[in-house]
């Protein structure tokens, strides 16, 4: 337990006695960037940024500091009348008319840290996919069909419109509610060059002007505006990671010489993370340290970071190529590559409207293309492989206890959707290497479970009836591995129409994993598979079949997926996606199954080409009393007994401790197989 915070003064003499060069301004900037990170599995890993191996007495002080300044951050009930209000202040002196504000921040990823929540903080909508548009008049928010009722439940329909993302345009809403000749003002860090130019040619022609904002006018308003987030920056162990960052870098760097070109920027942190071998914790789910990067055709990088974040030993690690350099010198050395008059190369549909206008600006030839370290990083290599096939029998030994659980206390109907969930991740925490979750745990019971992107609440939390499904879409972050697994679990008898829908879902899945193919052949080519079974009764669903996954790194990767929409990479050894088809019945109960499958190459003698297939990588049982057998073929029956064989093999091994009897028997029955 911390003792109260004894002052500034105190502070200062045990960071003395330490022989630590910090003084409490220092102290207090670093906390507060601490706060406005996640709070992660180790409430006291921020401490490594003070310094190593504290003196208990200090460590203590910089607790009670922590808290002191968090109790400080509690405000009352937001007022958005009021925030709007002060917003279209700042455009009236700014001669705009309007303002988007996107729900994203400068590297435009999934996640974002609590300063750039600009979105919520406005409107009080806090769904992950949405923009809002403020004009002088009217305002409007806009999200996508996962959020059409958590919208009206967070935002006020007195202060904004609701509108689709999709069905509804942002050109026509704002050609209504704004002006002819008017002037929609945008933060160029929060919108990809793709977004303006596209935007841009919308608006003239419906007669309006898209107005870059050099000061983002949300900014000027949110007084109270966090700061950066400050977490831990660390190496990734070569151990786990395969490849050195300088074998890395003059892989890439080489492809650049090759070309022509002379630098990339790089604005995404999971592809700077992946190549100098770094992990952080700015943001929620993802181990991301938030930065920009320009690597060179020497093998040389420049990574805009703020040093207070880099644990000890980071700059060793990164060697004397690397240089640190503060993020305020980006702009300064995007110019610099302008005037070297060199060709510089940046990703159009995820670097920010404002670096390529810099380079424009300053010169620079510039290179419109896919970033570079994307593909190599979705190809994993036997370490990473063999890193995540480890998580994975640590993460499904975890879900099987879990599971094991559920078919004791379920039955009684008093399980909530928290509380399944808080049990599940109690029992991931007790796993080695164990760093978080890799998204937020969709927990859906009954017609919740019909809601792709459910995310409990103490709003919406239900019991597990018997008689309903129960959908668990759930992943883990380890040191060594991303997991993400999802299993439909019924609460007692289920209905005959569940079990049919249940296995032509199976159907697909099996479909998907026992899929050959050709070198070349890419995701969308084979999204068919999945969804045959379904189509044969008229009924499909409304996602994608896979999405690539990251190596402790982002559970939602690109450029690999499995999709109906068309996609160009071909998938390629090493590569890992979801495997997850599923069928929705709105308003009664949802069904998806997913694994985690690596593309591998296949031996196969009369092959007149080479050949790709998978290997599934998620180990957890499938629930045999929603399968109808009488649906499946003897090859299909095959493929999912021979699969519980792998799952027994696997984990019963890891169900060994005490008090685990009944679990490692439950397993067995689970895994047992189906006989017609």
């Amino acid at each position: 337990m911390s003792s109260a915070y004894r002052g500034d003064e105190t502070l200062a003499q045990l960071l003395a006695q330490a022989g630590l060069p910090h003084t409490p301004a220092d102290i207090r900037s670093l906390v507060a960037g601490v706060l406005a990170a996640p709070e992660g599995e180790d409430p006291d890993g921020w401490m490594v940024l003070v310094g190593a191996r504290l003196p208990e007495d200090l460590a203590g002080q910089l607790r009670a500091l922590k808290a002191e300044l968090a109790d400080g951050r509690v405000a009352g009930a937001p007022d958005y009348a009021a925030r709007i209000a002060a917003l279209r202040g700042v455009l009236a002196h700014a001669d705009l008319d309007g303002f988007i504000v996107p729900r994203g921040d400068e590297h435009q990823g999934e996640y974002v840290p609590p300063r750039a929540q600009r979105l919520a903080w406005l409107t009080g909508f806090t769904g992950s996919a949405g923009h809002a548009v403020v004009g002088r008049q009217r305002a409007a928010v806009f999200v996508d069909g996962r959020y059409t009722l958590q919208v009206k439940t967070e935002v006020s329909g007195d202060l904004y419109e609701y509108r689709h993302l999709v069905d509804d345009p942002l050109t026509e809403w704002v050609g209504e509610a704004l002006p002819q000749g008017g002037r929609l003002g945008y933060d160029p860090w929060l919108h990809t060059a793709g977004w303006v130019e596209r935007t841009r040619q919308q608006m003239e022609r419906i007669g309006l002007s898209l107005v870059p904002c050099p000061e983002n006018p949300v900014d000027r308003v949110w007084t109270d505006q966090p700061p950066p987030p400050l977490a831990p920056v660390v190496a990734q162990d070569l151990v786990f990671a395969g490849d050195s960052p300088a074998d890395k870098r003059a892989r890439i760097a080489g492809d650049l010489a090759r070309n022509g070109i002379g630098a990339v920027v790089l604005t995404q942190p999971d592809s700077i993370a992946w190549l100098l071998n770094l992990r952080g914790a700015d943001v929620p789910c993802t181990p991301l340290p938030l930065s920009f990067a320009i690597l060179k055709d020497d093998t040389q990088v420049d990574l805009f970071i703020d040093r207070r974040k880099l644990a000890p030993g980071v700059e060793a690690h990164l060697g004397n190529q690397v240089a640190v350099r503060d993020p305020d010198e980006l702009g300064a050395a995007l110019d610099g590559l302008g005037r070297a008059g060199r060709k510089v190369m940046a990703d159009p549909a995820s670097t920010s409207a404002w670096i390529f206008d810099r380079l424009h600006m300053a010169g620079a030839k510039l290179e419109r293309d896919p970033d570079p370290c994307a593909l190599p990083k979705a190809c994993k290599n036997d370490a990473e492989l063999a890193g995540t096939r480890a998580a994975h029998i640590r993460d499904g030994a975890a879900l099987v206890r879990f599971l094991h659980w559920l078919s004791q206390e379920a039955p009684s109907g008093t399980v909530t959707e928290i509380a399944a969930a808080d049990r599940l991740l109690a029992f991931r925490r007790a796993n080695d290497r164990f760093r978080g979750l890799s998204f937020d745990t969709i927990a859906g019971a009954g017609p919740n479970g019909a809601i792709v992107h459910y995310r409990v609440s103490e709003a919406t939390d239900r019991r597990l009836e018997p008689g309903t499904l129960f959908l668990l879409d759930s992943g883990a972050q380890y040191q060594d591995g991303t997991t993400d697994v999802t299993r439909t679990i019924a609460i007692g008898a289920p209905t005959p129409e569940m079990r049919e829908r249940f296995t032509l879902v199976l159907k697909g899945h099996i479909a998907v994993s026992t899929a050959r193919f050709p070198r070349g052949t890419t995701g969308s080519q084979l999204d068919a598979l999945a969804r045959l079974p379904l189509w044969s009764l008229g009924l499909d669903y409304d996602h994608g079949t896979g999405h690539g996954v990251g190596s402790y790194l982002s559970v939602h990767e690109g450029p690999q997926r499995i999709s109906k929409v068309p996609n160009s990479v071909a998938l390629q050894p090493g590569m890992i996606l979801s495997n997850e088809p599923g069928y929705y019945k709105t308003g009664a109960y949802g069904i998806r199954i997913e694994n985690l499958i690596v593309v591998q190459p296949l031996d196969l003698p009369m092959a007149e080409r080479p050949m790709l297939g998978f290997e599934v990588l998620t180990l957890a049982p499938i629930d045999r009393n929603l399968v109808e057998p009488a649906l499946l073929t003897q090859a299909e029956i095959a493929w999912l007994n021979a699969y519980h064989t792998q799952v027994r093999e696997a984990l019963e091994p890891r169900l060994a401790g005490d008090g685990e009897v009944e679990v490692s028997h439950w397993l067995r029955q689970a895994t047992s197989p189906i006989i017609v």
